[in-house]
């Protein structure tokens, strides 16, 4: 097998060995069938076992209860801030939002093609380097939901803690760190998430759907917009991503190997934690975010120029540690250290780090 090297990259991102493994024993032809699982049919017994086996994972490893739906749809995050306010935005009311990032800001302009936007809190003053408190949140209690992003990629800042949407429903982008910690999914009316960060490859969109918000949904959508459509149908009106669903499984059964996620959570926290103390112990590099608000998914910092940061990533994807370079929006030196990525990885990260400041600090 050619040697791998170390994947720093946001998304698409690095995914189990194991399950490339058994990906790639499986390729050809899953056992007993004799065709791959990209040409077996989305109507067949056998790939009604492995999309039943992905949701079941995912309920377990989420602790999803009885009244909400899982679904595994297309498009990624950019078509959920779509159809969020399209399924759930009526004529006439108002839905809140709290930007801490790019993907916040995202959300908030595909929510105002649909309707009215009062976004509680906008992170931009301190050029979204931390979260909001609770109170400084403003909250309209009338709103039609509370959507928040958990983790921002672009800028490493990460909430800890639930925000109280104080009895209205509160909608979350996760794409970038679900399944990395646990999560009190009854707290949400919807999660959605991207899979090519924590839960496989591109293509596949999980969504994690309160049953009773099937209620407040308009009867005028295009077919493929409407959630109903994807719960009637169990995420099979249209011929899904086999692929992506079947690699899904794959890393849902991985995760369970490793303890769940409050083993998953543990190893984050101390990746993360490794990296974060690197950056602490001199002036040579800087963090972006806030202490308290720092992702265990994507570590950003700065180096004390744009030339040295420009040679660390050069001499970085030399030494093997590849997809170092920061978001194209901000700069910098970007670590996405999803669940996936080696604790090896992280310490041959902070060598490399502590060897760059001693010849260039």
């Amino acid at each position: 097998m050619t040697e791998r090297i170390f994947n720093f990259s946001a998304g698409p991102a690095v995914l189990p060995v194991p399950v490339l493994e058994k990906a790639r024993e499986e390729l050809l032809g899953l056992p007993g069938v004799g065709m791959s699982v990209m040409e077996i049919s989305h109507r067949s017994k056998t790939f009604d076992a492995i999309h039943a086996s992905a949701k079941a994972g995912m309920r377990e490893l989420l602790g999803i209860p009885e009244g909400y739906h899982v679904l595994f749809l297309q498009g990624g995050a950019s078509l959920q801030f779509s159809m969020i306010p399209m399924n759930f935005l009526p004529t006439g009311a108002s839905a809140d939002y709290v930007v801490t990032g790019s993907w916040g800001k995202k959300a908030v302009k595909e929510a105002k093609k649909q309707g009215k936007v009062s976004v509680a809190a906008d992170m931009a003053d301190s050029r979204y380097n931390r979260v909001p408190a609770q109170d400084e949140l403003k909250l309209d209690a009338s709103a039609a939901y509370l959507h928040m992003t958990s983790n921002e990629t672009i800028e490493g800042v990460q909430f800890k803690e639930d925000p109280d949407a104080g009895g209205v429903p509160l909608v979350c982008d996760a794409s970038s760190d679900i399944c990395s910690r646990p999560v009190d999914v009854e707290k949400y009316a919807l999660i959605y998430a991207g899979a090519q960060k924590n839960l496989g490859p591109s293509g596949v969109t999980l969504v994690i759907l309160r049953d009773r918000l099937l209620q407040k949904i308009p009867d005028s959508l295009h077919t493929m917009l409407d959630y109903r459509t994807h719960v009637e149908n169990d995420s099979l009106y249209n011929t899904p991503n086999t692929w992506g669903i079947y690699i899904l499984d794959l890393v849902c059964k991985w995760m369970k190997e490793q303890g769940g996620l409050g083993a998953i959570s543990r190893m984050n926290e101390e990746k993360a934690g490794k990296i974060y103390d690197a950056i602490d112990a001199g002036g040579f590099y800087r963090g972006h975010a806030v202490r308290e608000a720092r992702s265990n998914m994507n570590v950003t910092f700065r180096l004390p120029s744009e030339e040295l940061e420009k040679k660390f990533t050069v001499e970085a994807t030399a030494a093997g540690l590849d997809g170092l370079k920061g978001h194209r929006s901000v700069g910098g030196i970007r670590a996405s250290i999803y669940n996936a990525f080696p604790v090896e990885g992280v310490d041959a990260l902070v060598e490399f780090m502590r060897e760059f400041e001693r010849t260039n600090g």
